[in-house]
């Protein structure tokens, strides 16, 4: 599907797209084609670009810091981006923990963190799932106890995407043992310099540090540091989650990736033919677009409805589900297309001074990154509970 714009949102797209192609870091370049691990700074160093264009949240309202574009513009944006295979800017001060403050925080606290966010000197990680509250969020067991003008907060969080780096964490704890599940909850910014807060790393099967495990031991957060009332948190956490799950559908991201996968299946040999010709191998292909086409259009009627003052529903679950299995399906299928080049994968192998992975360019991350995949379901709300949502807010059972 290929849509159809106005002349001045086609110069609109020129503009996007010279701008990517003149001001992208080329050490970020370089590094993203070898395959490299980014570091927080090559996170940063794209970051400061957009941040100085004004171009670094365009989705926030122009008083916070917004570009002022509409839905096609910002669809486009994020088509450009995934065309020229852009990094994605960290989303937990942009995406998450940013629009909370602007929608339910007092002044001082809009105008101590928001500049922060924008600017990229505050790296912002989340701290909703634990050991025993993952995709049932709403029993968390990370207390605060309130003591004069501090909260006293102990507990454990996991998967902290990002927390290594992290100046702060937005937290979901508990503050009222006997209210309800989810009346009893609060939503804190912790400085991750606070004594008692401890981030340990939690290696994954690809063999990244990209989470962790963050222990919370008496760590004392000032009261205005709470966002919204207190017991009243699960209200900021609903908001998050739903704008998280709608950028969670990736699509512009997901149709590179299948052309990705293309370009590898007509390099790639299936005995005397290219890969790409096995009617088999190119029917999966194309049930994989027509899925694609049908999540972008839900996702642009989301996104109108957002511009139309409705905020996310329901819907975004349905963009999540969907997203996260299509972009699993990729990682599936790209790993499918490198054959045996993706069957010998150990971490650190290839490493060194005389070692070189084995097989084409293309074939080195394919394993590695259909592990690191497996999460898009859980993360963001679990799919099954994301279906659980879509049955009592859409289907009212």
């Amino acid at each position: 599907m290929q849509l159809e714009f106005s002349p001045e949102e086609i110069a609109f797209q020129q503009e996007v797209r010279a701008f990517i192609a003149e001001n992208y870091p080329e050490q970020l370049r370089g590094k993203q084609d070898e395959g490299e691990e980014l570091s927080k700074e090559d996170f940063l160093s794209w970051h400061r670009v957009l941040a100085k264009k004004g171009w670094i949240a365009p989705a926030w309202p122009v008083e916070y810091g917004g570009t002022g574009w509409n839905p096609t513009q910002r669809f486009i944006w994020s088509e450009e981006l995934a065309r020229a295979d852009c990094i994605q800017t960290m989303p937990f001060g942009l995406s998450m923990v940013g629009p909370v403050i602007y929608t339910f925080g007092t002044p001082e606290q809009k105008a101590r963190f928001l500049p922060g966010i924008l600017s990229g000197d505050d790296w912002w990680c989340q701290g909703y799932s634990e050991p025993g509250a993952g995709s049932d969020l709403a029993s968390l067991r990370t207390k605060a106890v309130r003591d004069g003008d501090h909260y006293v907060v102990n507990g454990q969080k996991t998967w902290t995407t990002m927390a290594q780096h992290a100046d702060w964490g937005f937290f979901l704890v508990r503050t009222d043992p006997d209210a309800k599940q989810q009346e009893g909850i609060s939503f804190l910014l912790i400085d991750m310099k606070s004594p008692g807060v401890t981030v340990r790393p939690i290696i994954t099967l690809g063999g990244e540090h990209e989470v962790n495990e963050v222990w919370l031991e008496d760590v004392r957060v000032p009261v205005d540091q709470r966002v919204y009332e207190e017991n009243k948190g699960w209200t900021c956490a609903k908001f998050l989650l739903a704008h998280e799950r709608t950028g969670i559908a990736a699509v512009a991201r997901s149709k590179r990736g299948v052309e990705k996968i293309k370009a590898i299946a007509r390099t790639e040999q299936d005995g005397d033919r290219p890969l790409i010709a096995n009617p088999f191998f190119k029917r999966k292909i194309a049930e994989l677009e027509i899925d694609l086409t049908a999540l972008e259009f839900t996702e642009l009627r989301s996104v109108a409805g957002i511009a139309a003052g409705k905020g996310p529903g329901p819907e975004s679950s349905l963009l999540k589900i969907k997203g996260s299995e299509i972009q699993q399906r990729i990682t599936e299928l790209a790993l499918e297309a490198v054959g045996h080049y993706g069957a010998p994968y150990f971490r650190g192998f290839g490493e060194g001074d005389n070692e070189h992975p084995i097989g084409p360019d293309y074939a080195h991350r394919a394993a590695p990154t259909y592990f690191n995949a497996r999460k898009t379901t859980i993360y963001g709300g679990s799919n099954e509970i994301q279906r659980n949502i879509i049955a009592k807010m859409v289907l009212g059972v």
